[in-house]
C-alpha cells in the first residue's frame, strides 16, 4: 500500500476555527505554487518509481478553489510522474461554496472518484458563526449536482461541540444530511477543537468572554454518544473514532495513515512516512518556492522512527480504528510478541473496562476506552 497528499493551501476566506496551513491568495499566487509543486511530483517521483499508488488525497485548504483546467494540469503531471493503480481511490476536498459543473465533469477525467464535502453543520446560524462561505441550501445543491455528474461515493465532514450547539440541534444536523436524496456514503463527525491563533480562540478559548457558550462535558457526552447512535439508525457502522461509513466505503486513504503504511505528501507544509522516515515540507511559502527553484530540497524535520516509536504508533493508530490491532501482526512487525512489551499494560486497561480481547489475536477499545482514548493511548508510550 502506498499513498499521495497533495496539500492546496488556499481557500476563499480563513473559516474562524481554522488554524490549517491555508489561506486567500490570488490567482497568479496559485498558479506560481501549482508550478512549483509539479517540480516537486516530477523531483520526488524519481524515488518511488517501483511503487504504486493506492490511493490519492486531495487537502487543504479548499483543493476546489483550483479551475478546472489547473485540476487537469496537476493530474496530468501526477500521472505522468506516479503509477497510479487503475482502481486507485482519489479523493478530493471540496467546499459547496467553491464547486461548478465544469469543476466536477474535470474531476471525473481527472480520475477522482470520491468527494469530501465540507459541511460542518447543517444549521444556518451555526455555518454563519463558524465563517463558512455556503449555506445549507448551497450545499444541497452542491451535493446533487455532484449526483448527477456521476460520483458514487462520497462523504460529508461534520463538527460537534460548537459554541451555542445541544445535543437536540446537533441530532437536526445527522438526521438532515442522512436524508439527503441520495446519502452520503461516509460521515466524518468530528468535535471542535479551539486551537490557538484563531479567532475563536480569542472568543472562546480558555479565560475568553464567550468560553461560556460551549457545551457543557455533560452535554458534550450526549452529542458524541448520541452520534452513533443516530447514525446506526441509518445504515453507517463506526469504523474510527470520529468516522462512519456504509458497509465497504471506509476511506482507504486515511486507513492506511492508521494501518502506519507508506505515504508521500506533496506540496507547502506536507507531511510523508516512507520506509519508517518521517519528515514534513517547508511550511513558509516564499522559501518553498526558492528552494524548489534552485533545485534544493524542502524535506525539513526528518526521523528515523526507533523500533519502540513504531511500536508505539502501531498500537495507538490501530486503536484508533473500531477493528482494533492484532497480535499475530504486531509480532510479525517486530520479532517480538505484543504481550511481551505491552502485557502489563494490556492487562490493566483490560481491567479497567478501556480494552477488550477479539477472539485470540486481536484487542480493540470498549465504548468506555473510545470515550477516554487518549488516556489509553498514553498507556502504550514507552518512553
Amino acid at each position: 500500500m502506498f499513498s499521495i497528499y497533495l496539500h492546496i493551501p488556499f481557500c476563499i476566506q480563513k473559516c474562524l476555527y481554522c488554524d490549517f496551513l491555508s489561506g486567500p491568495a490570488s490567482e497568479s499566487d496559485r498558479e506560481s505554487y501549482l508550478g512549483t509543486l509539479e517540480t516537486e511530483i516530477e523531483t520526488e517521483s524519481a524515488h518511488y518509481r517501483d511503487r504504486e499508488v493506492n490511493t490519492v488525497f486531495l487537502g487543504g485548504g479548499t483543493p476546489s478553489v483550483l479551475t478546472a483546467d489547473q485540476t487537469v494540469r496537476l493530474f496530468d503531471c501526477l500521472r505522468s510522474c506516479f503509477r497510479i493503480a487503475p482502481d486507485a481511490e482519489i479523493t478530493t476536498e471540496l467546499n459547496p461554496g467553491t464547486v461548478t459543473a465544469d469543476k466536477l465533469e474535470a474531476w471525473r477525467r481527472c480520475g477522482i472518484n470520491r468527494l469530501s464535502v465540507g459541511l460542518q453543520s447543517a444549521d444556518e446560524d451555526e455555518l454563519k458563526m463558524l465563517g463558512r462561505i455556503h449555506t445549507w441550501q448551497e450545499f444541497k445543491q452542491c451535493w446533487h449536482m455532484a449526483r448527477e455528474y456521476g460520483y458514487t461515493n462520497m462523504s460529508v465532514d461534520l463538527m460537534s461541540a460548537l459554541p451555542d450547539q445541544t445535543a437536540a440541534s446537533w441530532e437536526r444536523t445527522l438526521r438532515r444530511v442522512c436524508c439527503l436524496t441520495a446519502p452520503p456514503e461516509h460521515i466524518s463527525a468530528y468535535g471542535l477543537i479551539i486551537e490557538e491563533n484563531t479567532p475563536f480562540y480569542a472568543r472562546y478559548g480558555e479565560n475568553a468572554p464567550e468560553a461560556f457558550r460551549l457545551p457543557e462535558e455533560e452535554e458534550d457526552r450526549l452529542i458524541y454518544h448520541r452520534t452513533k447512535e443516530i447514525l446506526q439508525e441509518y445504515g453507517y457502522a463506526r469504523y474510527e473514532i470520529s468516522n462512519y461509513a456504509k458497509e465497504g466505503r471506509h476511506c482507504l486513504h486515511n486507513c492506511a495513515y492508521w494501518k502506519g503504511t507508506d505515504y508521500v505528501g506533496l506540496g507547502l507544509g506536507a507531511s510523508s512516512m516512507v520506509h519508517h522516515v518521517r519528515w514534513r515540507n517547508e511550511d513558509r511559502m516564499e522559501q518553498y518556492m526558492e528552494c524548489l527553484s534552485h533545485g534544493g530540497s524542502v524535506r525539513r524535520q526528518q526521523t528515523l522512527l526507533t523500533e519502540h516509536d513504531r511500536m508505539e504508533e502501531f498500537c495507538f493508530l490501530g486503536l484508533r480504528l473500531m477493528e482494533g490491532v492484532s497480535r499475530r501482526r504486531f509480532e510479525r512487525l517486530f520479532g517480538v510478541s505484543m504481550d511481551a512489551v505491552y502485557g502489563h499494560q494490556i492487562a490493566a486497561l483490560i481491567g479497567q473496562g478501556l480494552l477488550e480481547e477479539t477472539g485470540d489475536d486481536g484487542l480493540r477499545l470498549t465504548d468506555y476506552g473510545i470515550d477516554i482514548s487518549n488516556y489509553v493511548f498514553s498507556r502504550f508510550l514507552l518512553s
